[in-house]
């Protein structure tokens, strides 16, 4: 391995890759800790001046009725109601699913003061417009985990809520019997067809994706009970699903398969999330409070906002913030991975370290239009397909198909870098590793960080990871042996998951460094080659030294070279001296210690190349 550290502004600054996942030089200026007292002072003064923040809010009545900022999406919301009748959404984790049914159950049950100055009190001037019973199930709280009979009960007491609030006696025992009697009798009573509200209608599901027998179990009931819908369609006037996985025409919901999927529909990309410009509007006093907290132009913070939050493509093209973490940032700037503080990520955690899946495989991997809109059913996917479904991957410009897929900001790449390395490394070892490398990187002991980094390369489970590892390489056609490709992506995971700024070329071609990492005002540029058994470890040395020497483009040549052993014994160790010429003139010399003389000879180049 070899390192080299570099004072931040004697070092070109390179862009790795395209699309969101990467950490801008704007982000460097950000995470410190607030401004002295006067600026705390000043922004508690602005910040009682704002509208509050609907951080968690999960119902419209709420935020509309105690004064919550409120991004008017219900132009998106008519519009449906104006084109169609079924329909479902996908969406990611804190996208705001909950809020449109909350919405929509508004919308349908005349609930006019709530819509005052947004985009839909117009459809309640409309002459056809009337109020419609509205059956609503949030299949996220159905207890699923306690047995069939329990998850059905739960089911038919769901339904048994809305009959209650529409004033329905029900004499069903089972739930789908009970769904299609509240349909029914609900359209009879009120003489007025039924909206149907369903959230999260695969939670049940993805909550035991691991388990195939019992997955199927929950599939059987939720597809008896869903068809009861369709099958109620005469007594229907509307329907809107939201999941997190797509609704395919097979597997799980073969039956039920009369609804729009609009998921990456180009007119309702922008339906659920923030995008850039209702961001710099409707939150444009929030943001100069943080600008002033934080004594940062709105330019630079806005980019490492939108590094940090935003880069989600559902339609491959419009770009939006995750409107949870957005809010949480603009609540408390501090920028972190709000979205992955709960448990709600051990789902993908234990899907990755089930199928030895790494971070870094599925980075630009190429994807037609087909895949990008019909995935296939969540139990049935490829690990590309399942993370792409469930919002962790998400469509950037295709080099040679359609589309290509990546992680959209710094806290979904970061998030899961964190989430694989914990599928091996403890959380106490992750920490303390962490604490251990950031202390050297400040001290600058370039011997310390590379002793680091071996000993997490010999916690790596090679044998685990080589299948995936040898895939890309294959696919990529990369330049490199499996096991140095899953070193470099592995070190780039653990980097990213202790929240240091490190930008990695794990899948190039070409000859550039393995990784840099930015710390304080210095530049650590990082080279990582394998010798496996038998092979020359100073030629693989060699191969990293010069891989640093064109990244960058340093011009250099040794001139003289001395060794010897500092001590006789079973544990000797090596001294190199060398003396290297700029090409200017000038002469510089440089020493490097190690049991190995390969290694020891490459630390004495970096020692001298460090004074160049």
């Amino acid at each position: 391995m070899g390192v080299l550290d570099f004072p931040l502004d004697t070092v070109p600054q390179y862009d790795y890759g395209s699309g969101g996942a990467r950490r801008s030089d704007a982000f460097c200026a950000y995470g410190a800790a607030p401004g002295d007292v006067t600026d705390v002072v000043e922004r508690t003064k602005l910040m009682a001046n704002l509208s509050k923040l609907p951080t968690g809010i999960q119902t419209f009545d709420e935020i509309r009725t105690e004064g919550y900022l409120y991004v008017d999406k219900t132009k998106y919301l008519v519009d449906l109601i104006d084109e169609g009748k079924a329909y479902v959404l996908s969406r990611p984790r804190g996208f705001g699913k909950s809020v449109t049914i909350s919405t929509f159950d508004a919308l349908f049950s005349g609930k006019r003061e709530l819509f005052k100055g947004l985009h839909a009190e117009e459809f309640f001037d409309r002459p056809r417009y009337k109020v419609h019973p509205v059956v609503r199930l949030d299949m996220g709280s159905v207890i699923a985990d306690a047995g069939p009979d329990v998850r059905r009960a739960s089911l038919l007491r769901h339904v048994q809520e809305s009959a209650d609030r529409l004033g329905i006696d029900i004499g069903a025992m089972y739930a789908a019997d009970a769904l299609s009697e509240v349909i029914r009798r609900a359209a009879e009573k009120y003489k007025s067809r039924v909206v149907v509200l369903v959230d999260d209608f695969d939670k049940p599901i993805l909550d035991i994706i691991h388990d195939p027998k019992e997955a199927e179990a929950r599939r059987r009931d939720l597809n008896n009970f869903y068809v009861r819908i369709k099958a109620a369609d005469e007594h229907v006037h509307f329907v809107f699903f939201t999941g997190t996985s797509r609704l395919a025409n097979t597997g799980a919901f073969s039956g039920f398969n009369n609804l729009t999927d609009i998921s990456t529909y180009e007119r309702y990309a922008a339906m659920l999330g923030f995008t850039e410009e209702e961001l710099l509007s409707n939150f444009d006093a929030h943001i100069s409070a943080t600008e002033q907290s934080l004594g940062k132009a709105r330019d630079g913070l806005v980019e490492a906002m939108r590094d940090y939050y935003g880069g989600f493509a559902f339609n491959g093209t419009t770009m939006l913030y995750n409107p949870f973490s957005t809010l949480c940032f603009v609540s408390d700037p501090t920028f972190a991975n709000h979205g992955f503080e709960s448990g709600a990520h051990s789902l993908v955690a234990r899907y990755m370290r089930d199928r030895k899946l790494t971070v870094e495989e599925f980075r630009g991997m190429e994807v037609s239009r087909h895949f990008a809109w019909h995935p296939g059913a969540i139990e049935e996917c490829l690990p590309v397909g399942f993370l792409y479904q469930l919002g962790y991957l998400t469509l950037r410009p295709g080099r040679i198909d359609d589309h290509s897929l990546d992680y959209p900001n710094h806290e979904v790449h970061s998030g899961m870098s964190g989430l694989l390395i914990r599928n091996f490394l403890s959380e106490k070892q992750v920490v303390d590793a962490g604490v251990r490398i950031k202390s050297l990187l400040h001290e600058c002991d370039v011997d310390g960080v590379v002793s680091e980094f071996n000993q997490l390369f010999a916690a790596i489970p090679y044998e685990d990871y080589d299948a995936s590892a040898k895939g890309v390489v294959r696919r990529g056609r990369l330049k490199m042996e499996p096991r140095e490709w899953l070193y470099r992506s592995m070190l780039y995971s653990f980097l990213l998951s202790i929240g240091l700024d490190v930008q990695a070329e794990t899948h190039t071609r070409q000859g550039r460094s393995d990784m840099t990492i930015k710390f304080g005002n210095r530049v650590w540029v990082i080279e990582i080659e394998v010798a496996a058994a038998g092979e020359d470890v100073a030629k693989e040395a060699d191969k990293a030294l010069q891989a640093l020497r064109d990244e960058l483009d340093l011009k250099f040549e040794i001139i003289q070279y001395s060794e010897h052993s500092m001590e006789y014994s079973s544990r000797s160790r090596a001294i190199t001296y060398v003396e290297i010429n700029d090409g200017g003139g000038r002469k510089l010399f440089g020493a490097g210690i190690s049991s190995s003389i390969s290694k020891s000879s490459l630390r004495a180049v970096i020692s001298a190349v460090n004074r160049l």
